[in-house]
């Protein structure tokens, strides 16, 4: 027999497990999120456990996120000078080799074109465990999946009467104010460009394309082979394409319209295998259109965290960002290397890290450490299928010895293709969140460790908080990302 769902008016009101069942009927048949949609009981139209109240943060926390986007929005544009500067010779050669190895030249040419010099990627957004020593950033990711997730449940969290973290159309609005911003207009028209690889986001930035429209603006999701291309445009169908993974086409006779801007939705080590892409970066090199996040394989990839740490750089930083927001952003970036298998100099050894009260001289020196000294995590920095959504990641500890030195000697051997960074391991705090429970038709509660994802969206030379999202998995789970037994809520701010 179905269960009883409360009429919205009441929401503010209802007891918990009717507010998750009135969540559960406005769900979208068709997952918002990309996690394979797995279902969690045949009743849940959710990949993920749904819960009926927001993640609520301290209003000290919400100061936090609000500096800090400011801090990472600095730090991106650091990095790009830091890069720039260093293929020019001004700053250490190394830096620049380090992210270009591997990399395919022309990629390194248009991260270097003078007209794109100062882009930046519009949306950022920190991965964030609340440890015991606060905050702390696994990652930067500025090709970022849940915006139309994160979009779709503001808003309704906003209609039960929580006001999440930007607001009930913060992220509708940030991805307009920035896709505005990089093209130099109001009300540009767009195209989401989404890939095959990208393909299990499709539904959600469709439903962030049609919830753009539903604001009068000029915003179409579209497969990359929907794209047609004259001398002089870029253009699109109005209204956007079938999904990557649907096998229908679009109607050759469909309005199209001309696109100012591409959001590229797609991953920068698999752009050979997204059609026309040559066109897409032609048409961008002659200005018919703005591309964003820019052609800057450099700036998504973690090694970054490696420099922000690194002794030899810090002068460049100081005077890059000043040193009161250098010493925030390496309170946040946790200590990291660079995996380079050659050899270090008999007189010099890796800052910062030890074996055994021993500094470290070789990578090999790793496959030493027992168990409990293994408390680092070894992953792609970037430019490879595996360096996104925790799929290259490996925790120390977390793996027999035999698997801790196969990791290593794999990492080291990939340097001429992919970087590997290690990382220090650190813990998120535990949390407490309720969620409802299908099968026994009530709310219960989970102990679990939280991940925070803020989305920042660059306008000008600022950035807006649009929203965040809460992603927490159960206490035994050493990776935090969206799984079947995760709740994903968005954030909000309690009053004091």
């Amino acid at each position: 027999m179905a269960e009883p769902v409360p009429d919205v008016a009441s929401l503010a009101f209802a007891e918990p497990a009717s507010r998750a069942r009135w969540l559960n009927s406005r769900l979208p048949a068709g997952s918002l999120y990309s996690d394979a949609k797995r279902a969690v009981h045949p009743d849940s139209r959710a990949s993920w456990r749904l819960s009926p109240d927001a993640f609520w943060l301290p209003p000290e926390v919400g100061a936090f996120l609000e500096q800090l986007g400011e801090d990472i929005l600095s730090l991106y544009r650091a990095t790009n000078a830091l890069y720039l500067a260093s293929a020019r010779g001004t700053q250490p050669r190394w830096v620049s080799e380090y992210y270009d190895l591997g990399r395919p030249e022309s990629l390194v040419d248009y991260g270097r074109l003078n007209r794109t010099r100062r882009a930046l990627p519009g949306v950022l957004r920190p991965d964030l465990f609340l440890t015991d020593d606060g905050f702390v950033a696994t990652e930067l990711d500025s090709v970022p999946g849940g915006i139309g997730f994160g979009a779709s449940m503001g808003r309704l969290y906003a209609e039960m009467g929580i006001n999440p973290v930007g607001g009930p159309d913060g992220m509708v609005d940030g991805f307009l104010a920035m896709v505005a911003s990089a093209a130099g207009r109001d009300d540009p028209t767009v195209a989401i460009v989404v890939s095959e690889e990208s393909g299990d986001y499709w539904d959600e930035m469709a439903w962030l394309a049609g919830a753009c429209r539903a604001r009068g603006a000029s915003v179409h999701a579209v497969r990359p082979d929907a794209i047609t291309f004259t001398e002089e445009a870029i253009l699109v169908p109005v209204g956007g394409s079938p999904g990557p993974r649907d096998e229908t086409s679009v109607d050759p006779a469909a309005t199209r319209v001309t696109a100012h801007v591409i959001y590229r939705f797609f991953e920068l080590y698999d752009i050979k295998n997204v059609p026309k892409w040559e066109l897409m970066l032609y048409a961008a090199k002659k200005q018919k259109v703005v591309i964003t996040p820019p052609i800057k394989s450099y700036l998504e990839e973690k090694l970054t965290f490696a420099l922000v740490h690194h002794p030899a750089l810090e002068r460049f930083w100081t005077g890059e960002l000043t040193a009161a927001r250098f010493d925030r952003i390496r309170q946040v970036i946790p200590q990291t290397w660079i995996l380079d298998p050659r050899p270090v100099p008999p007189h010099a050894t890796v800052p910062g890290l030890s074996v055994g009260g021993m500094p470290l001289q070789s990578w090999h020196q790793l496959k030493s450490l027992g168990q409990k000294d293994r408390r680092l995590v070894v992953k792609p920095s970037g430019f490879d299928a595996l360096a996104w959504g925790s799929r290259g990641v490996r925790i120390g500890h977390d793996l027999p010895e035999a698997e801790w030195s196969g990791a290593i000697d794999a990492a080291l051997a990939a340097f001429p293709s992919t970087r590997h960074v290690l990382q220090r391991f650190h813990a998120a705090k535990r949390a407490t969140v309720p969620w409802y429970d299908f099968d026994r038709r009530e709310v219960a509660q989970m102990v679990g460790r939280a991940r925070l994802t803020p989305y920042y969206f660059v306008v000008g030379d600022g950035v807006r908080l649009g929203g965040a999202i809460a992603t927490v998995v159960p206490i035994d789970k050493k990776l935090i990302h969206g799984m079947v037994d995760a709740v994903m809520v968005p954030c909000a701010i309690r009053a004091t």
